[in-house]
């Protein structure tokens, strides 16, 4: 058995432990890095990269069959659904350098490609090592979460961790869940020619404002998707090519592949957390507002500390792990300026509070400045006109914002800025943007919120008027 002492041991080597890996070995630290599985985790192999790239080829087979808008002949593309998944991987390839073991042993990180286990609270075992840390930073991330439907142990079914390894095209996808990895999937898959079912036990995009959700559904709808709501599976049963899932109330739907898209868990199995007396919740590792576990010398940050579940959020608990164990200095995380979004098209964005939880914590001082893209020429130039921005502003301020229509996930951008920087309405309306941008419907949201005070308010009209008189 080899022993190592370190100043940092990351368990992880998803984006948030490859991030806190990075940064501590360039500012001096010692630093070892345990990943048994791939480098760069969910996110590069399973995730957000994968899932855009198949997004993209979507886009280009719908773009090809709906060009009559633009002066150009429709076409019925012609799909080739293993080249596609072939664009998949190379994209994958074209970023996994970054990622790499190789790159990360460069910096001077040790690389240990074993599990890691707790043995006591400051010693992991990783194979044959056995790591003693001044801090550890437990990284492990999630996994897709499979409910125990009766059937489904019987019947082969895709979760995010397979699909982008399946070759043969699936002629009618059932997809269990309505969330964003459910929706992302059955528009991408639709455009590509598959026909498409989603099965939702509540509302689908239920964690979203509904007017937007509804927005985005209807184009899904239109698409030829069917998303059936409030149909809770029940049972399970067929076999490769012919899948049946009845609902609770007494549907079935019918269909040739099954993908299983109905949330995360996190990764605390392999850990042995008891021997380093750390303690769990249901969503994951209990940590307090410095991303600090019940063992003080260690941290848990991304999906496996059980609360947002993104990859930017593992990122920026990254830069709080830098603060607080490199360099000993106070810092808490917030959630307040956290953006998230869906990349249907249109895309579904978020930051801060939505109009209801809005409502709900400052009642009647709370203001709503919306925007609706029809409005913009250069969404009008490019027939994108379908999509709203809402703001909601308390007291100059905004708490929040929330957007569907094209590049939601680009616009949601400065309001995240706004908000993390406790910015004032006054500083977006002073904002130039070029003409003609989809960028502009951030800056006429906050004209939208100054309009009233200006156009229809009397005491302006009067000062305006005396103004005019006296001026020579």
């Amino acid at each position: 058995m080899t022993r190592l002492k370190t100043d940092i041991l990351v368990i992880g080597a998803g984006s948030g432990g490859l991030s806190v890996a990075a940064g501590a070995v360039q500012m001096g630290a010692d630093v070892v890095l345990l990943e048994g599985h791939k480098m760069g985790g969910d996110c590069l192999n399973y995730g957000c990269v994968p899932s855009k790239a198949l997004i993209a080829s979507g886009k280009v087979a719908h773009a090809q069959a709906h060009a009559a808008q633009y002066g150009v002949a429709d076409v019925a593309p012609k799909v080739d659904y293993a080249a596609a998944k072939d664009h998949v991987q190379d994209v994958i390839a074209q970023i996994e350098p970054v990622d790499s073991q190789e790159r990360f042993e460069g910096l001077g990180v040790k690389v240990i490609r074993e599990y890691g286990r707790f043995l006591s609270p400051t010693e992991v075992q990783a194979g044959e090592t056995v790591i003693t840390a001044r801090r550890i930073v437990i990284a492990t991330g999630s996994s897709p979460l499979v409910p125990p439907i009766p059937g489904l142990d019987t019947v082969p079914y895709e979760t995010n961790e397979t699909l982008f390894e399946l070759r043969e095209q699936p002629e009618h996808l059932l997809i269990v869940g309505g969330g964003p990895i459910g929706l992302e999937m059955a528009q991408a898959h639709r455009r590509l020619g598959s026909k498409v079912t989603v099965i939702e036990g509540a509302k689908a995009l239920g964690k979203d404002d509904p007017e937007l959700a509804a927005i985005v559904l209807d184009r899904l709808r239109a698409e030829g998707i069917e998303i059936a709501e409030e149909a809770l599976a029940q049972e399970v049963r067929g076999a490769a090519g012919a899948i049946e899932i009845e609902t609770k109330d007494g549907r079935i739907f019918k269909g040739t592949h099954l993908l299983m898209a109905v949330g995360r868990k996190s990764n605390t199995e392999r850990l042995d957390l008891e021997a380093a007396g750390i303690e769990t919740t249901k969503t994951g590792i209990k940590v307090d507002a410095a991303l600090k576990t019940s063992n003080r010398r260690v941290y848990a940050i991304g999906d496996v500390a059980g609360g947002l579940q993104f990859t930017h959020v593992a990122g920026y608990h990254a830069g709080i792990i830098i603060r607080s164990a490199l360099f000993g200095l106070p810092a808490k995380v917030r959630t307040d300026h956290i953006p998230y979004a869906t990349y249907t098209d249109p895309e579904l964005a978020q930051v801060g509070l939505s109009e209801a939880e809005a409502r709900a914590a400052h009642g009647d001082a709370l203001e709503v400045a919306r925007f609706e893209y029809h409005h913009n020429d250069r969404a009008i130039a490019e027939r994108k006109t379908t999509g709203l921005i809402k703001v909601m502003v308390v007291k100059g301020r905004p708490v929040g914002a929330s957007i569907a229509g094209a590049q939601a996930g680009e616009l949601i951008n400065l309001w995240a800025l706004v908000i993390a920087n406790k910015l004032k309405m006054k500083h977006v309306a002073n904002m130039v943007a070029p003409y003609p941008t989809i960028g502009e419907i951030n800056k006429r949201a906050a004209g939208a919120y100054f309009s009233p005070r200006l156009f229809e308010n009397a005491m302006v009209k009067r000062v305006v008027g005396a103004v005019q008189r006296w001026l020579p």
